[in-house]
């Protein structure tokens, strides 16, 4: 389980460090629109929630199945 998690939360390190790589010089538009508005807080809050609510039904669903693979095999 816990191996599962830390492969995980690797592949998302990986992943946010090949994007914050792809960053030019060249800023994007929006971007600078939401953190001159006060509003990239509010888009990194919701992705956040987002991402920890995704997290925690995953944890859930694999206890879930490995609840069910265990009933399974004692049977």
């Amino acid at each position: 389980m816990l191996q599962k998690i830390y492969w995980m939360l690797s592949l998302l390190v990986f992943t946010s460090i090949s994007a914050v790589a792809q960053q030019t010089a060249d800023s994007v538009e929006m971007a600078d629109k939401f953190r001159a508005d006060g509003k990239i807080y509010v888009v990194v809050t919701v992705v956040a929630i987002i991402l920890a609510g995704l997290f925690v039904y995953m944890i859930m669903l694999d206890k879930k199945i490995g609840k069910l693979e265990k009933e399974h095999n004692e049977q």
